[in-house]
């Protein structure tokens, strides 16, 4: 692939899902995963709780044994979550369940993305934490044309397979942006700037992710309470860093 695509020499630069991130990942110091509903949101919850999260390209017969090899519990579905497996990709369904000090979340998207990214530090952003993300990585030198910063929408998918590009990651994404911006750091790639522009002209950044394609599906399936705690904007100071294959919490400073 040509070094065009790479957005050299840019410090802060943007791209969309899995492919996305295998293809910056070896080029970055740090990629920062957002997949606001639900993964990266769900960690952020989880790991203010003290459970250090352990990413899962997708829920299959494999996911079992990786559970049981790391003493981990294994999250469910949404939909088939029960009194005997509380924990799900819902960050409500976390915030109810049991303290377990360690969980196996799979996810097709935020935790493909997570997989994609060895080599470089890997952090888990959303709505919830941009400034807090946005700090750690300007004080350990993130974000420079020497040190760049990939941060990667998650999207969703299409029936097909395909990546659906979803607003709720572009805001996600602009939100850390604009918060690795405020910290002085960049250059900005144009397609950074664009994702930051996004995000800082949405008037009302919570009633847009409740109102998009992906957050209509999730309310009218039952799940409102997930968007609403997606749309945390900025209430979260832990940053969810990923270390020896599993995110844990960590403080901007």
């Amino acid at each position: 692939m040509s070094d065009w695509f790479l957005q050299r020499p840019y410090g802060v630069r943007f791209e969309w899902g899995p492919t996305g991130a295998q293809r910056l990942a070896a080029d970055v110091a740090c990629l920062v995963v957002v997949d606001v509903l639900s993964f990266t949101t769900s960690v952020t919850v989880a790991v203010e709780a003290g459970t250090r999260v352990h990413p899962y390209a997708w829920r299959d017969g494999t996911a079992s044994v990786f559970a049981e090899e790391r003493a981990a519990a294994l999250a469910v579905g949404r939909r088939a979550a029960t009194s005997d497996s509380p924990w799900s990709l819902s960050p409500a369904a976390l915030r109810r369940a049991p303290f377990t000090p360690r969980l196996v979340l799979p996810s097709p998207n935020g935790s493909a993305i997570a997989a994609a990214a060895a080599g470089s530090a890997v952090v888990a952003g959303c709505l919830r934490n941009p400034s807090a993300v946005g700090r750690w990585l300007a004080v350990r030198g993130y974000g420079t044309p020497e040190h760049p910063v990939a941060v990667i929408a998650a999207g969703e998918r299409w029936p097909d397979g395909s990546l659906r590009p979803a607003l709720e990651d572009l805001l996600g994404a602009g939100a850390i942006i604009a918060a690795l911006q405020a910290q002085g750091v960049g250059p900005l790639s144009p397609e950074a700037a664009a994702a930051h522009a996004c995000f800082t002209h949405t008037p009302d950044v919570p009633a847009a992710v409740a109102g998009c394609s992906s957050g209509v599906e999730l309310a009218r399936g039952g799940f409102a309470e997930d968007v609403d705690i997606a749309c945390e904007l900025d209430a979260g100071t832990v940053v969810p860093v990923l270390a020896d294959g599993a995110f844990e919490a960590q403080r901007a400073g």
